[in-house]
């Protein structure tokens, strides 16, 4: 049993900043600090986000809004950007990257899950996360952003990419953001309207704010650069799947509109032509490690396979998790295909493959 409320606990986690100063500079070892810590209460720790599991419910038939209270140790967080939620499954621990739908001065956030059929950790946290539970997060992450300039908005989101833009437009709302607003979410079908009640609620309490669907599942239900031109907006945030933003934001700058375009996509990447695959030699200097790689898979996936494990949290060059440093050799970007060989410098493993033998800091 906790000896202190999360409230209490949250105010005791302000004044552990003499705590960190010693741990930083060698006197005490964080472990120990934050084992005495989650004795006064599960979710208390020196520097690491835990949160607490306040409510769930569901948005969507697919999607789960989960509201969790942060133990103090999550700053300056802005809905729209995205944390990582880790969870334990059978000795394996696992993380996934969540947009904050929802961001409150007390510590409390609002992610929303959407279910991934075959997803290993999607579905465990739609049926078996509790209410009352302490899971751990990252620190937040990310630049999508309302913005500056005045001017009519348009939002465009495919699936879950409409929990960014929600996040975003519940704040600009509340802060009296009164230029049009126009919102196109498009699903595949019926009951995949995430937060369509609240949405509707929204548009009826704020005259300037529009809400639009789009059923890719039936015919003619996708959005066509024909419909993208006829909704109005100065300035246009975009989120989904890579195929959808990648050719919305075509039709966008093929019809000159101007303005202002932020754009985030959340699918696999691309596959690009495959490189030369010969084998090549991996060094992975702090690990002591040497072993036979490819110049195709990424150096995360191929440091996995080697019985290494790395920090990693998007897989996509997203969250910078993976960040490591570049010893030696030259590696490929799988996004662009450009090569990069500047040694001590950062590069992000799920996103780089080794073009020919290289050595990382691992």
């Amino acid at each position: 049993m906790a000896l202190l409320s999360l409230a209490l606990a949250r105010h005791v986690a302000r004044g552990l900043q003499p705590l960190r100063r010693l741990c930083a500079s060698g006197w005490l070892r964080e472990a120990d600090v934050d084992l005495f810590l989650r004795l006064l209460h599960p979710a208390l720790r020196l520097n690491r986000v835990f949160a607490r599991v306040e409510a769930r419910r569901w948005v969507a038939d697919d999607m789960l809004a989960i509201e969790l209270r942060c133990n103090g140790n999550a700053r300056d967080w802005r809905a729209g950007q995205h944390v990582q939620l880790y969870l334990e499954q059978d000795g394996v621990r696992h993380g996934r990257s969540y947009s904050l739908t929802r961001v409150t001065d007390d510590g409390r956030i609002e992610l929303a899950i959407k279910r991934q059929p075959g997803g290993r950790l999607s579905n465990l946290l739609l049926d078996r996360l509790a209410v009352g539970e302490v899971i751990e997060l990252g620190q937040a992450f990310g630049d999508f952003a309302w913005p500056q300039e005045q001017g009519a908005v348009l939002l465009l989101a495919a699936g879950s990419g409409i929990t960014p833009l929600l996040g975003l437009l519940r704040e600009a709302l509340a802060r009296g953001f009164a230029a049009p607003v126009t919102l196109l979410h498009q699903v595949r079908r019926q009951g995949q309207q995430a937060f369509a009640e609240e949405l509707q609620a929204l548009a009826a309490r704020h005259a300037n704010l529009q809400v639009r669907w789009a059923f890719s599942g039936e015919t003619g239900g996708r959005l066509t650069a024909a419909q993208l031109a006829a909704l109005p907006g100065e300035h246009l945030l975009l989120c989904g799947p890579r195929g959808f933003v990648e050719q919305a934001c075509g039709w966008w700058r093929d019809a000159g509109r101007g303005g202002s375009l932020q754009a985030e996509s959340f699918s696999p990447l691309p596959v690009l032509a495959e490189a030369d695959t010969d084998e090549v030699r991996l060094r992975f200097a702090r690990s002591g490690q040497q072993v036979s790689g490819n110049g195709n898979a990424s150096l995360l996936e191929q440091a996995e396979a080697s019985g290494l494990r790395p920090a990693h949290g998007c897989r996509q060059g997203i969250c910078t998790s993976c960040t490591c440093l570049l010893l030696a050799g030259t590696v490929r970007d799988l996004r662009s295909g450009e090569l990069f060989a500047e040694p001590n410098q950062p590069i992000r493993l799920c996103v780089s493959a080794p073009h020919g033998d290289v050595e990382i800091d691992l």
